[in-house]
C-alpha cells in the first residue's frame, strides 16, 4: 500500500488477478452492493454496469455508469467505486501496450454485440492461450471499445480548494439552488471572479457545470427507479415539468422515454 500525497489516503495497490496475471486482458464478472476503498491498478480498468448503477469516483471527477454505458479507468489513476443496489458488472482489465483507449477517463456507450461479447468472454476461464477462439474474441472487443463513442456523464472536480469545496457542497445539497453571485459571497469573492475561476478550471460556466452534476445524478436516480416527481424535488426544481424541461434539453426525450429505452430491454 502507499499513501496519497495529497491527502494521505491509504490506496490498495495488490488487487489480486487484475494485476498479477501477465495476460494483457482480463474480464471478470460480479455482482456488489458495496464501495471499494481508493486504489489503483497497474491494467487500465473498463466497467461496465449490467444492472443497476456504478458510481466511479477519480481525483479530477465523478463519473456515473448507468447500464448499456462502461466507463474507461486508465492505468494508474486512483480511484473508488461506488455499486448501487444488486449491482451486476463486468470489468476488464486491459495492459497500456495492448490498447488504443484513451489517456484520460471516459464513459463509452456499449452496443448489444459488444456487451454480449464481454459477457461471453468474462464466462470463460480468466486464463486463455494464444491463439485461442477466446483471444480472437478478445481482440474483437477491443477493437470496437476503441471506436465506441463517448458520453458526458461525469462531473468534474477541480483541484483548486475553493472550487473543490463548492463541488462536494453542491453534490450533498443538489436542491441548492443559489445562484453564482450567493455562492460567490460564501467564498469571499466577486461573481465575475468565480465565474472566471470555474471556466478555467472546468471550461465550463457555472449553469453548465452545476447541470452537468445533476444530469450524472438524475440518471443514477432513474436508473434505480425513482419517480420523476421524487427527482424533480431532490435536485431542486420548482416543477416537474421544468425538471422535464431540462432532462428533454439534454436527451431529446423524457425520463420515461429515456428510461424505456436504457433500462426496459
Amino acid at each position: 500500500m502507499t499513501k496519497s500525497r495529497q491527502d494521505q489516503r491509504t490506496i490498495i495497490t495488490d488487487l489480486g488477478p487484475a494485476d498479477t496475471l501477465a495476460q494483457p486482458v482480463i474480464l471478470q464478472r460480479e455482482s456488489y452492493h458495496a464501495e471499494t476503498p481508493w486504489h489503483q491498478h497497474k491494467k487500465g480498468q473498463l466497467l461496465l454496469a449490467l444492472k443497476g448503477t456504478v458510481t466511479s469516483y477519480v481525483e479530477q471527477g465523478m463519473w456515473l455508469i448507468p447500464p448499456q454505458c462502461a466507463v474507461w479507468i486508465p492505468s494508474q489513476h486512483v480511484h473508488r467505486n461506488v455499486y448501487g443496489p444488486d449491482s451486476d458488472v463486468c470489468m476488464v482489465f486491459v495492459d497500456v501496450a495492448a490498447t488504443r483507449l484513451p489517456e484520460r477517463v471516459c464513459t463509452l456507450t456499449v452496443t448489444p454485440l459488444m456487451r454480449e461479447l464481454m459477457l461471453h468472454i468474462a464466462d470463460q476461464p480468466l486464463r486463455h492461450e494464444p491463439g485461442s477462439a477466446t483471444e480472437k474474441m478478445v481482440h474483437v472487443l477491443m477493437d470496437l471499445l476503441e471506436q465506441a463513442p463517448h458520453e458526458s456523464f461525469d462531473f468534474p472536480i477541480p483541484e483548486e480548494a475553493r472550487l473543490r469545496d463548492l463541488a462536494q457542497r453542491l453534490m450533498s445539497q443538489p436542491d441548492d439552488r443559489r445562484t453564482l453571485a450567493e455562492w460567490a459571497k460564501d467564498y469571499a469573492m466577486s461573481e465575475r471572479t468565480l465565474a472566471r475561476l470555474i471556466r478555467q478550471q472546468v471550461a465550463l460556466t457555472f449553469g453548465q457545470w452545476r447541470a452537468r452534476l445533476h444530469i450524472v445524478l438524475a440518471l443514477e436516480k432513474l436508473a434505480q427507479d425513482r419517480p420523476v416527481q421524487r427527482i424533480s424535488e431532490e435536485l431542486g426544481y420548482e416543477s416537474v415539468g421544468a425538471f422535464i424541461t431540462f432532462f428533454k434539453k439534454h436527451f431529446g426525450c423524457t425520463p420515461k422515454q429515456y428510461h424505456q429505452k436504457r433500462w426496459t430491454r
